[in-house]
């Protein structure tokens, strides 16, 4: 489109004189005021009530939820504006107990691959894996741009370098307080407090206005690195006039402030002074802040690190290389060291603080570490509570630790862990500061939005500007309405070794039947021309019974086989599939019978 040209006249009016060499009539200027409840009820002059002339319509801003709404874990979400698509996070998250043999569940990104010549970047917030994890299979379905801060890059870089996808990646490192032009969108990177540096909101300027993306945030005015939350611009861009806000929901239901982080630093310190014992802390490998804590204590007792845990070993050694964690070059010593020093030298930063079954911790406490060995001489620090979901096995793994006879101290017994989330009173500032037209609460389970949107409400917020989401669906929205409009394909995609969707529900349904039932596989040779048995049936069982102590059971079921398939040799039925058909049915029916179990059942015929 070519320039417009534009001359301000005394009184005031916008003279637009020439568009594309089309004439158009005078236009009033009139000023935008920002999205502002205050402003609500306000008589305005004729001008104001009535529409100005349009001269072209807007198209409306798509926003597409993939992953991250009614769930915690596997953010992503699309912003579309006519045929540009900016990307915000991907993530990952962990299986449920009914994803047998599943390893990690990511986002469906059926959209986005048959839109991916529209898309113009990802553009990622901070670096946890629900934010992140799904970066390498997107990369590998689509090559896009990828925009993050320093020590996002890095950790993103690590992933990448594991798929073998480093090379082939455009990664841009931004600055906060950079902003970057992707197409008709602007992305500002805004300076925020989350639980790992670098963490960022996402100012998004749209032709029809500004979205602000929280991202995961905390207000915590006493940041470990310095680094405050940048309140100033979030509140101009208030005063400017914000669209709507996506704002994160994952403390939504607690009352009061979440605690600053570097109060946890001071109980680490009351834990290691005269303490003799050797000191093993476990937290989320991705807590930079909470590492670079216990870092501290080891120095000002005069103890070494070491560390423990894959993750936590590539994380510790990405934030060092980058200045995220600052300390002596020879504070970390090699696992393999222990043995050169006393306990009271000693501290191990391990995983496994949220009890998962192949975590350096739970191996720990089961005895099957090969370079730990917990002794009645150890003091464990858990620094974490349980996610919802993880609390069995947290108390299985105290259990366990206790019985050795370490002594262990855990968020039931002392503040040795704050959340990385916004409780309700540091929601209402995000609200206040920004004064958003829309709220959109993201980033939690359906429970945790409810919550959210009743705080918004409670600051006056009209209930039909507050937008509940649901992953796939697809919001509308400019400056004068808010709808949906369809669905996009969305859900669970489930990676189990190197195989990715190619476990759906009907596999995992198998596999719980497996797992609840067992297996009774039938093998009989049949004669191709007469029908007849000429050997078996053989039956193997897993998982059913214990063949040698039911005996007489699997000799029933051969019974079972051959009267079946006698009949069907009575009846001249040759068709191999109706023959299995007919012994897996009647076999069923007679083994739940005789034992009230339900095994799954496959038939195995052979003919000569």
């Amino acid at each position: 489109m070519k320039e417009q040209t534009e001359e301000m006249n005394k009184e005031g009016k916008l003279e637009i004189t020439k568009i594309e060499g089309t004439e158009v009539v005078e236009q009033k200027k009139q000023k935008r005021r920002p999205y502002n409840r205050t402003n609500k009820g306000k008589k305005g002059t004729q001008k104001e009530k009535t529409k100005d002339i349009e001269i072209f319509k807007k198209s409306k801003l798509k926003i597409i939820p993939l992953g991250g709404l009614q769930e915690i874990g596997k953010n992503i979400t699309a912003f579309e504006y006519e045929n540009e698509i900016i990307i915000v996070d991907c993530g990952l998250t962990f299986p449920e107990d009914d994803m047998l043999g599943v390893d990690l569940v990511i986002p469906d990104i059926t959209y986005l691959v048959k839109n991916q010549e529209k898309i113009k970047g990802l553009i990622v917030t901070h670096g946890h894996e629900d934010h992140i994890g799904g970066i390498p299979y997107l990369l590998k379905q689509i090559k896009v741009p990828i925009y993050a801060t320093k020590l996002t890059v890095g950790l993103i870089n690590n992933k990448l370098e594991e798929h073998k996808l480093l090379r082939s990646t455009e990664m841009h490192t931004v600055e906060q307080g950079q902003t970057i032009k992707l197409g008709k969108f602007k992305v500002e990177f805004i300076r925020s407090s989350h639980s790992i540096p670098d963490s960022v909101m996402l100012g998004i300027t749209t032709p029809v206005g500004t979205i602000l993306h929280t991202g995961d945030f905390k207000i915590d005015y006493t940041p470990i690195d310095g680094q405050r939350m940048d309140f100033g611009r979030i509140a101009e861009l208030g005063n400017q006039g914000i669209l709507a806000l996506m704002s994160d929901s994952t403390n939504s239901e607690r009352k009061g402030f979440t605690m600053s982080e570097c109060s946890v630093g001071r109980v680490f310190d009351d834990l290691f002074t005269n303490c003799k014992k050797r000191i093993i802390v476990a937290t989320f490998a991705s807590n930079v802040h909470r590492i670079q804590q216990i870092v501290n204590s080891a120095i000002k007792f005069e103890r070494k690190v070491a560390v423990c845990g894959r993750s936590m070993v590539n994380i510790i050694n990405t934030a060092r290389e980058l200045g995220y964690i600052e300390c002596p070059d020879n504070l970390f010593i090699d696992i393999d060291m222990m043995g050169s020093y006393t306990d009271e030298q000693l501290v191990i930063l391990t995983t496994g603080s949220q009890g998962e079954p192949m975590s350096a911790l739970t191996r720990m406490a089961s005895g099957e570490h090969r370079k730990v060995k917990i002794t009645a001489r150890d003091l464990v620090i858990i620094s974490a509570t349980p996610i919802p979901g993880n609390e069995k096995y947290v108390s299985k793994v105290i259990d366990e630790l206790m019985q050795i006879g370490a002594e262990v101290v855990y968020s039931s017994l002392a503040d040795i862990h704050v959340s990385g989330h916004a409780c309700q009173e540091e929601q209402k500032l995000m609200l206040a500061l920004t004064k958003p037209k829309y709220f959109i609460p993201v980033h939690g389970e359906y429970r945790q939005l409810r919550a959210h949107s009743e705080t918004a409400q409670q600051m006056s917020f009209e209930k039909d500007n507050i937008i509940m989401m649901e992953n796939g669906k697809v919001l509308e929205i400019n400056e004068n309405e808010a709808k949906f409009t369809g669905m996009v394909p969305n859900g669970r995609v489930l990676v189990d070794g190197l195989g990715i969707g190619d476990v759906g529900s009907v596999v995992l349904r198998d596999r719980q039947h497996l797992a609840q039932d067992g297996l009774i596989i039938i093998v009989l040779t049949l004669d191709s021309s007469t029908g007849e048995v000429v050997a078996g049936p053989d039956v193997i069982s897993r998982g059913f019974v214990y063949v040698r102590e039911s005996e007489n059971l699997m000799d029933d079921v051969k019974s079972v086989v051959r009267h079946e398939v006698a009949k069907c040799e009575e009846k001249g039925l040759r068709d191999w599939g109706a023959i299995k058909s007919s012994v897996k049915e009647n076999l069923r029916d007679y083994i739940f019978s005789k034992t009230k179990r339900n095994p799954m059942i496959i038939p195995v015929i052979m003919e000569i």
